[in-house]
């Protein structure tokens, strides 16, 4: 997944119609790297994607695919089939799903990427929702890490609090697709692991995906700018 800086960049149409989120990709001419998710890919369907790739953009399919594993295969056969760059799946789904959803993906199509846990999840969550205590979210984080490696994905998604720790446990073979960014002063709104896009890029983060920091400012372009210039202050020479 090599990228330039703005590819780096990952920002996330979260909007209830085709027409906001195509007008919000037209203010954002610097931005090459967009999210589609479950609300807006639901309300416009999978024709958003071409209308993103004829403007020359990427496209990262956040539906968090998690079924068995023919299912996922089949789904994510289809992304590919429509162009796009990068798509997610559960990491819970298991070893089987995950490696169904490589093998479907091949080798020149999406980059599949697992999410461990969501960054709205704090640790009293995660043990309501599984029925333990984990030791950590971050410990959480790298075992499911752990199975995606071991299913033959390359990246994962995890908060900006666990980026420094799989590097540690990975190396730069994994990469890390960060959401949970918000520029300082911003509301954090859900999200209970978050950082600033620097502090993000300092730990390690190889993408940032960022929403309403960008799309909801008075001057998204100017917003997008921001948090170029901070991943770049972050990263240092190698950005």
């Amino acid at each position: 997944m090599s990228a330039t800086v703005n590819d780096r960049i990952i920002v996330a149409l979260d909007f209830p119609t085709r027409k906001g989120a195509l007008e919000m990709v037209e203010a954002l001419e610097g931005a090459s790297f967009f999210k589609v998710g479950a609300q807006l890919f639901t309300e416009a369907g999978p024709g958003l994607i071409g209308d993103l790739i004829k403007k020359g953009k990427k496209v990262f399919l956040d539906l968090k695919f998690h079924d068995i594993p023919n299912t996922v295969a089949g789904a994510v056969r289809a992304a590919a089939q429509r162009g796009v760059e990068m798509l997610t799946v559960h990491a819970s789904g298991g070893e089987a799903m995950l490696r169904a959803a490589r093998e479907a993906a091949g080798d020149d199509g999406p980059t599949v990427v697992a999410v461990t846990l969501l960054t709205s999840l704090a640790s009293e969550d995660v043990e309501h929702v599984f029925g333990r205590t984990p030791a950590s979210l971050v410990d959480e984080v790298v075992r499911l890490t752990g199975l995606a490696v071991s299913s033959g994905l390359s990246g994962v998604v995890a908060s900006p609090a666990e980026v420094k720790p799989l590097k540690r446990s990975y190396g730069d073979v994994l990469q890390v697709v960060t959401p949970g960014i918000r520029l300082a002063g911003d509301d954090p709104a859900d999200q209970s692991r978050f950082a600033t896009p620097e502090r993000a890029a300092r730990a390690g983060a190889d993408y940032l995906v960022v929403g309403r920091s960008i799309t909801a400012a008075r001057d998204p372009a100017a917003a997008f700018a921001e948090v170029v210039q901070a991943y770049e202050s972050g990263r240092g020479p190698e950005a």
